[in-house]
């Protein structure tokens, strides 16, 4: 149910998030921990009744299961000195999914952002800003990461491609495996040559304390130019085109591609984070 974990620091507090059905839930329990007594704030929140209506009225919204007939029974008990309410009694009566029970060594109580922000507002609006942003914080640098995995992945993809259009068209059956190897190493590097200006063994001896190699040094704009020369790459090669043809080929459209791409307004922060 629960994915992994990731912190933020708000305040001084080091407040866990985590994915619960792709959505991001906010550990309740971390944004008290440091407040003496902290963990009863959450059930004394629990039983204001402007908290159950807010409750209620975002459960109707995005829980069909929700059970509002027992839920109507707890808002009319609401606000009376004998009233008392558990996290765990109102996920059990309602069938709450805005707010978790999590166990084990991150166990707590962990709330849908929506949730945890009307929290945070209850314990102190100035924690509640700092929450907001440093939660911005967190999904901006997911974004980042995404977007660099999705290219990466696309390289990848089309690495496979390339090599395949290798394999079918121009290594004979009879060949051995450093043979083989051979081959792959000069068709990566006639891509190499095309958008770097050099081969990988080059590159390794310009850069001999780096234990990377030529292609994880890319940044992301170079990454989008090499996954579209290997598709184009592997094209060219079923088209019979000598590799000598191919690298001039591939080197005007590398040259092409790159102004395009460095040019490009959205393409400035497509870097190599």
């Amino acid at each position: 149910m629960f994915k992994k974990n990731k912190k933020i620091l708000v305040q001084g507090s080091e407040i866990t998030v985590v994915a619960v059905k792709e959505q991001d839930y906010i550990s309740l329990t971390d944004m008290v921990r440091d407040i003496e007594n902290g963990l009863v704030l959450i059930e004394k929140w629990l039983r204001n009744k402007n908290t159950i209506e807010y409750l209620g009225i975002w459960e109707e919204i995005y829980n069909p299961t929700f059970n509002s007939p027992e839920f109507e029974g707890i808002k009319n008990q609401a606000g009376l000195n004998r009233f008392a309410l558990s996290v765990k009694q109102w996920v059990e009566k309602t069938q709450s999914i805005g707010i978790v029970a999590k166990a084990g060594r991150y166990g707590g109580t962990y709330a849908h952002k929506d949730i945890a922000f009307e929290f945070a507002s209850w314990i102190s609006p100035k924690f509640k800003i700092f929450l907001i942003k440093e939660f911005q914080r967190l999904k901006e640098e997911e974004q980042k990461q995404l977007g660099w995995d999705i290219r990466r992945n696309l390289t990848k993809i089309n690495y496979r491609i390339h090599t395949d259009a290798i394999r079918e068209n121009l290594i004979p059956v009879t060949l051995g495996k450093q043979q083989i190897g051979h081959v792959y190493a000069s068709e990566a590097d006639v891509l190499n040559m095309a958008l770097f200006g050099k081969t990988a063994k080059q590159w390794r001896e310009e850069n001999t304390d780096n234990n990377g190699n030529i292609r994880d040094d890319a940044n992301m704009s170079q990454l989008v130019c090499l996954a579209n020369m290997e598709s184009l790459n592997a094209v060219f090669i079923q088209e019979g085109l000598e590799q000598s043809e191919r690298l001039t080929r591939l080197n005007q459209i590398a040259i092409a591609q790159m102004k395009i791409l460095v040019n490009d307004n959205g393409a400035k922060g497509l870097k190599h984070e």
